[in-house]
């Protein structure tokens, strides 16, 4: 039995190692490209360790600094705003369907969960937005994702259902307490959590999303981080199938460019993350208990 239960503990870690060097590697390999001669990777395309150091890439996105921290500064407000309202409607949504009073809870819980399986479609969205005047505005990038994850309500619901015992929300009404004092009083704090968490994936969309730029902005004034590197690939990319442009092209560093962009884009990203590892944990896999 001990044989066994150290094989298998053996084996567990093997393969936790195993997984963790697949999310590693790839971090790695986009870091180690962005620092690359852009000869060494035509020559001898991506590999863990450059054949040729070089900061061309870096040199070049310096030059566009101003520009990038303008996106940057885009991006933060779009994903503040956009997390803080979301997971207030996500929340607010999973507290409804966890209480069993609710009327016509199960009609509820179906549709939001219907939102799984089928959408309106890009074009419908893209009408509808468009109409509503979000164009070229940061309303553009917060309202198109800002529609409730169903996702995140289901996880939400289940923690809710699981982690908070009815006789508190019983002894809550005793003493005079309305639900939505239940909801910042009681839910709130209880579920911080899951909170933590849901946040977490919403702040990841906002962070992580270029096709609402692609589709509604136009201004550059506008642009969000993602948004600028996927129109500045484009850029580059533009002027390298230019035949006209051969001094320019020979000047920047097209390959490289693009990894040090994925890289910068990924770096906030890398340090927020293990602070709030402990929650997301707690958050996802107590909320998945039951459904």
């Amino acid at each position: 039995m001990i044989k066994h239960s150290r094989a298998y503990a053996i084996a567990g870690h093997v393969a936790l190692i195993l997984v963790t060097l697949s999310m590693i590697a790839p971090l790695l390999l986009v870091f180690m490209s962005s620092i690359s001669s852009e000869s060494a990777l035509v020559q001898d395309g991506y590999t863990f360790w450059p054949a040729q150091f070089s900061l061309d890439a870096y040199s070049f996105i310096a030059q566009n600094s101003a520009t990038v921290f303008r996106a940057y500064g885009v991006t933060i407000i779009v994903t503040v705003v956009g997390t803080a309202v979301g997971l207030f409607l996500t929340s607010t949504l999973a507290y409804a369907l966890s209480l069993p009073e609710l009327p016509g809870r199960r009609t509820l819980s179906f549709l939001v969960f219907f939102t799984l399986l089928f959408n309106g479609g890009l074009v419908p969205a893209y009408i509808m937005w468009s109409s509503l005047g979000v164009r070229n505005t940061l309303l553009a990038y917060i309202l198109p994702a800002l529609l409730v994850n169903a996702f995140n309500v289901i996880l939400m619901r289940s923690y809710y259902q699981v982690n908070i015992p009815p006789e508190v929300y019983e002894a809550a009404k005793l003493d005079g307490a309305g639900y939505a004092r239940i909801y910042f009083q009681l839910v709130l704090p209880l579920g911080k959590p899951i909170l933590v968490t849901i946040g977490l994936f919403i702040a990841l969309g906002y962070w992580n999303d270029w096709t609402n730029g692609l589709y509604y902005v136009s201004d550059p004034n506008l642009f969000s981080i993602q948004t600028f590197l996927n129109r500045m690939i484009q850029d580059i990319q533009a002027i390298s199938n230019n035949s006209t442009g051969t001094v320019v092209t020979s000047n920047v560093p097209t390959v490289s460019v693009r990894m040090a962009i994925s890289f910068v884009a990924l770096l906030p990203l890398l340090i927020i993350y293990p602070l709030l590892q402990r929650y997301f944990a707690r958050g996802i896999m107590v909320g998945a208990v039951k459904g």
